[in-house]
């Protein structure tokens, strides 16, 4: 088998899950390809991402000129299938919130994307996300491709499932994999019962850089790390009040947010306003290595998001012998069990998630290090970056 990931943008600075999982998989004997439809947005810094740069090859690169052939080609050495892939396409605009436009894009895409498979003698393509780069290897796959599968990781491609064709992506996939259990049930939604049975979990995991080192103690006092893009979902904002109000409290701590977005200004902002300057710091983004060395500083990684799926900073910050403090949604409590290995809070409001980390502040030290000892063990069980790269090879050599 030969084997191609696809993705709208590789690498980026937020999916190191996606690196690491094709590493496992080349390290387990798959030859594995890597295509994106996008040059990456951000600057890539972290150095494993700069490797794996060199090793991919984008589409849009080549502009008008290249999509314009890959249509022409397509359209001249199989008519029938192009005519048939095109309907497809149509269909999936008449659902689409994009247009018309965006969905023929797609179509040129997955035509370049035909010519590029076949030179490499690619026989299989797995995506991360069931957005556009799903849907560019469906329509390959239609005018002729490769079979394909994908990783659906939620909480966006649950937000309008109809308008990104959810059903059908799943429908003519070869397997779906879902990163958790309430992952799959919502995929379960989107599909008929026939093919319940092609929707399989294998988690995202951590590699060795998290796995491996030794326990660090944690520090004496309290410091909480929240880790991801400042965004609406994210749940920064909620934070800010319940940091705001045990700050009124005269409680003892400090909170560093590791991560950039569109919402930093408006947290700059807020932060100036409630005057919380002794209490956050903003670290802007961060390599893998420089993550790993912030959540070892501190005491407790906290997750006030508002959708998620399945937080791998969550897997990073249990490993490291690190509790957590996330609030009640989606996959976390198959990994944050109360009491044993953290805290779950209600979403979208401040005063749970204030009293929770009132409560953090004033957990003996004894006690969160057990609890961070709690979380390593079922990371290293359920989470282990080579564990479930192996049960994705199972799936690939059953499927594809």
């Amino acid at each position: 088998m030969k084997l191609a990931y696809l993705m709208n943008q590789h690498p980026y600075a937020s999916c190191t899950f996606i690196r690491r999982e094709i590493l496992e998989l080349e390290a387990q004997g798959v030859a594995v390809s890597r295509f994106s439809i996008r040059y990456p947005e951000l600057t890539i810094t972290d150095q494993g991402d700069q490797q794996e740069l060199t090793k991919t090859r984008f589409i849009l690169t080549g502009g008008m000129a290249r999509l314009g052939l890959g249509l022409l080609k397509a359209l001249i050495t199989r008519p029938q299938r192009w005519l048939q892939t095109l309907g497809l396409t149509l269909s999936l605009a008449r659902r689409s919130d994009r247009g018309l436009g965006v969905n023929l894009a797609y179509l040129a895409e997955a035509c370049v994307l035909l010519d590029w498979l076949q030179a490499a003698g690619i026989t299989h393509v797995h995506c991360h996300f069931a957005t556009n780069a799903t849907a560019v290897a469906m329509l390959c796959h239609s005018l002729g491709g490769p079979s394909y599968s994908f990783t659906v990781h939620g909480p966006h491609e649950f937000d309008q499932p109809e308008a990104i064709s959810l059903g059908e992506k799943i429908t003519r996939a070869a397997f779906v994999v879902a990163i958790s259990s309430f992952t799959r049930s919502q995929l379960l939604r989107w599909c008929s019962y026939q093919h319940w049975s092609k929707i399989h979990i294998v988690h995202c995991g951590v590699d060795q850089l998290f796995l491996a080192p030794p326990p660090t103690p944690l520090p004496p006092t309290p410091v909480f790390v929240c880790v991801g893009r400042i965004s609406e979902q994210k749940g920064h904002l909620i934070l800010l009040e319940a940091v705001s109000w045990l700050a009124n409290q005269q409680q003892r701590f400090k909170v560093v947010l590791v991560g950039d977005g569109p919402l930093r200004s408006q947290l700059e902002a807020l932060i100036a306003q409630l005057k919380l300057h002794d209490y956050i710091e903003i670290t802007g983004w961060a390599t893998n290595a420089e993550v790993q060395q912030h959540i070892l500083k501190a005491q407790v990684m906290v997750v006030p998001s508002f959708a998620e799926g399945l937080p791998v900073v969550v897997m990073e910050a249990l490993a490291l012998g690190r509790p957590v403090l996330a609030t009640y949604i989606a996959g976390m409590a198959e990994l944050v069990e109360p009491g044993v290995c953290g805290w779950l809070v209600p979403a979208g409001s401040a005063q749970p998630l204030a009293d929770a980390m009132a409560r953090v502040i004033h957990t003996p030290l004894e006690t969160l290090t057990q609890m961070g000892q709690a979380g390593a063990q079922r990371v290293v069980q359920n989470h282990s970056a080579a564990v479930e790269a192996g049960k994705l090879k199972q799936l690939l050599g059953q499927y594809a």
